[in-house]
């Protein structure tokens, strides 16, 4: 088991990692929109949306895997009505890749820092 840091992704703000290689596969923790060069929260849902998607990939990209090579992804959203917002924002970042991942969409109450939502994968290298 190898631990996944990088600075293309928000640090931790708690005691977990950004991400664990376990032979081939690729897990992320669960990454909110938050700018890795600030550190703050981007505006917005639909900003906070894609802000966490790059965010995943960064650290799947890290193990040496890519947006496509996603298997799974979890998606916390604060707010369901907005899952047409997510679902579009997240056509758009998978457009491209010849199989889109598996998902699972969770209405969640909230999320740390006041974020609107939160996504997370299982992911291959190569």
């Amino acid at each position: 088991m190898k631990e996944l840091r990088t600075e293309r992704a928000p640090r931790p703000v708690a005691p977990y990692s950004q991400g664990i290689l376990y032979g081939n596969f690729i897990f992320t923790s669960g990454q909110l929109g938050i700018d890795p060069e600030t550190g703050k929260l981007v505006e917005g849902f639909e900003k906070q949306s894609l802000q966490s998607l790059k965010n995943m990939v960064a650290v799947v990209e890290s193990a040496g895997g890519s947006r496509c090579s996603i298997v799974k992804v979890n998606v916390y959203l604060t707010d369901m009505s907005k899952f047409s917002i997510f679902n579009a924002v997240y056509e758009e970042f998978f457009r491209g890749c010849p199989v889109k991942p598996c998902r699972s969409a969770v209405g969640v109450r909230e999320l740390p820092l006041g974020a609107e939502v939160e996504v997370e994968c299982i992911a291959v290298r190569g």
